[in-house]
């Protein structure tokens, strides 16, 4: 089964409206990053167990480790949790960027270093949240 495939699925198996508003995010990311490396990361370990939830992913990153090892990795992820929908946007340096940018304008979502969480897209300003994706794409390019 190929990557879209694999969203695909993942997409459709979700309960409604978490199914439509995963989709449309994952359009409007899509659509913000139309050149962007598509991943999906089934949540599983080497030896087949669940270590977190499926992730859709976005984009192309090289992660450095301090030991001084690289890895290839996306740059924004997209995930359903029990609460409702989690966007992270990898690889930005200062941790108090996304908080203190899109937090108070967002809308009701909770926003960390490298997160935002939210119950549902109409809890949320989409644009916003778009605006802070495609911020964290430029600040990890």
């Amino acid at each position: 089964m190929n990557i879209q495939e694999q969203i695909k699925d993942y997409i459709a198996s979700q309960p409604e409206p978490k199914r439509s508003d995963i989709e449309t995010l994952h359009k409007r990311i899509l659509q913000a990053l139309p050149k962007g490396k598509l991943w999906f990361l089934d949540g599983k370990d080497d030896k087949g167990k669940i270590v977190t939830n499926p992730n859709i992913g976005y984009g192309l990153q090289t992660i450095k480790y301090a030991d001084g090892k690289t890895k290839e990795f996306y740059q924004i992820g997209i995930s359903a949790n029990t609460k409702g929908i989690s966007v992270y946007i990898m690889g930005i340096e200062d941790k108090k960027y996304l908080p203190e940018t899109y937090g108070k304008t967002i809308g009701k979502a909770n926003v960390t270093g490298y997160c935002i969480k939210f119950k549902t897209l109409k809890d949320i300003n989409i644009d916003i949240l778009v605006s802070a994706i495609k911020e964290g794409v430029k600040q990890t390019a």
